[in-house]
């Protein structure tokens, strides 16, 4: 593909993969147009090369008139309710946004007459209940979702799989547990980072509370996940039709020793306390997984140091609090 024809729309491009996915694509060589799609013209990264256009993906017309309007060669759709607990607080939106949503970019797309390269990105979340075997699953793993937002998003990947037999152009893409700076605390590694950092500051009492901390998760840092979205961007003709690919490290790291980590990094006195309340032991000791087909087919591996990943929340929670302060 020429340069001048790589013309990407990205779906919650604000987000916070979204933001690092876009500012890497801006860095390319091929110098590829960005068009960045956020509800309610929200801001994303700051570049010449980078346009950001109002886009509500629950808004079927809206959606057909942007990708008509744009003509994009590739659409990366992260527009998405991401966190499992916040999609359990608002089911309607959670479905609304994932299946709708998703729907609404998948259809809009198969209409287009450009046809553009549709980047769908699911989760490792689908195969839920499947993780129970123990194993690393790969993509052949049966899909058994077991929370609200992974059923949400596996309804939506099984429908753009389907779309695909009507001529789709489509890769799902189901990456495991990434994190990085910028994460919103709803998940787990931010939610550490943001309690130390308030400690260290004297904004919160020197103890953090927590449940279970024996399960087991295949953690990726978030540039290694964009990192391989790029790849399929710019092997997408070459991948097999409708291909589903998992994104992993194919290795677990236990939630206490991420806990543990963090608080080596900090000179502050921090109590770990459990809290009966919230002490229930996980539906899923080890969920971890196979990218041996991502491996093979976009040649990615992900490189980054799992304890760099770590500090780099921790000293962006640290930042955070300095320049609310300043």
């Amino acid at each position: 593909m020429a340069p001048q024809e790589l013309r990407i729309l990205v779906t919650g491009g604000n987000g916070f993969v979204g933001r690092y996915l876009v500012a890497k694509l801006a860095c390319l060589p091929e110098a590829p147009e960005i068009i960045v799609g956020t509800f309610h013209n929200g801001t994303s990264v700051q570049r010449a090369s980078v346009r950001n256009i109002e886009l509500d993906v629950t808004d079927i017309g809206q959606v057909r008139a942007v990708i008509s309007a744009e003509q994009p060669s590739h659409i990366v759709h992260l527009a998405a309710l991401s966190a499992p607990a916040g999609a359990q607080r608002n089911v309607e939106m959670a479905w609304k946004v994932n299946a709708e949503g998703a729907f609404n970019i998948a259809l809009a797309t198969l209409e287009s007459k450009v046809r553009p390269r549709l980047l769908h990105c699911s989760t490792a979340e689908v195969y839920g209940k499947t993780f129970q075997r123990g194993e690393p699953l790969d993509e052949t793993a049966p899909i058994e979702p077991a929370n609200i937002y992974a059923a949400s998003k596996a309804a939506s990947d099984l429908m753009i799989g389907q779309l695909c037999s009507l001529g789709l152009r489509a890769v799902r893409l189901r990456p495991f547990n990434h994190t990085g700076a910028g994460q919103s605390e709803d998940f787990v590694v931010p939610a550490f980072c943001a309690q130390i950092a308030r400690i260290e500051r004297g904004l919160q009492e020197p103890t953090i509370r927590v449940g279970d901390l024996t399960a087991r998760r295949d953690f990726l840092d978030v540039h290694d996940v964009v990192d391989a979205y790029i790849a399929v961007v710019r092997r997408f003709d070459e991948l097999p039709c409708c291909c589903v690919l998992n994104l992993a490290s194919g290795q677990t790291v236990a939630i206490k020793a991420i806990l543990d980590t963090l608080l080596s990094y900090s000179d502050a006195r921090i109590e770990v306390e459990t809290d009966a309340a919230r002490l229930r032991a996980s539906d899923t000791p080890v969920a971890v997984g196979n990218a041996e087909l991502a491996q093979r087919l976009l040649d990615w591996t992900p490189t980054t140091d799992f304890g760099s990943t770590l500090r780099s929340v921790l000293d962006y929670c640290r930042g955070r609090l300095n320049h609310q302060a300043t």
